[in-house]
């Protein structure tokens, strides 16, 4: 008998991500949005299913595009956003019931990434990004660069970045 986690990457048909984790777009908006400054033409939302296990990171990323995170099931997801005035904002998503965030925003240009707490835990989330997504707006963090710009959250950054 196959895991929760192997049977929600085969029944919802998701693929690897290139920051890590599985998704699957699930909304491109048919509504366009064009002449936008750095990004020219962009679908107006766009959503995609997201899930991580534990073990595994969201490497550290940026988009131009503002991004809603909402928490669907199971262990609870920390999303740690690096602002561009050097702040940190630390996201933990989860059931609201059990007092976490059931949904949080991060800022266009922020640094961002994810992880699982919980051993042997997994995480489903959808974001849904506006303007939409699109890769050319995909920016994968550096190591080195980042903790040149952000020294007070070297360990973050060494945490969720690949290289």
């Amino acid at each position: 008998m196959q895991d929760p986690f192997q049977n929600l990457i085969h029944s919802l048909a998701l693929q690897p991500h290139p920051e890590g984790g599985y998704f699957r777009e699930t909304y491109r908006g048919a509504l366009q949005l064009t002449h936008l400054p750095g990004q020219g033409t962009r679908a107006v939302s766009t959503a995609i299913l997201f899930l991580l296990p534990h073990g595994h990171i969201s490497a550290l990323h940026r988009i131009k595009s503002d991004e809603v995170w909402h928490f669907y099931e199971g262990s609870p997801l920390c999303v740690v956003e690096l602002l561009p005035d050097g702040t940190r904002c630390d996201h933990r998503l989860g059931s609201a019931s059990e007092g976490e965030q059931c949904q949080a925003v991060v800022r266009a240009g922020s640094w961002f990434g994810a992880y699982v707490d919980a051993p042997s835990g997994w995480s489903l989330v959808g974001c849904t990004v506006a303007p939409g997504f699109d890769f050319a707006d995909f920016e994968m963090a550096e190591r080195a660069a980042l903790e040149a710009q952000y020294p007070q959250h070297r360990d973050v950054v060494r945490r969720l970045t690949r290289r």
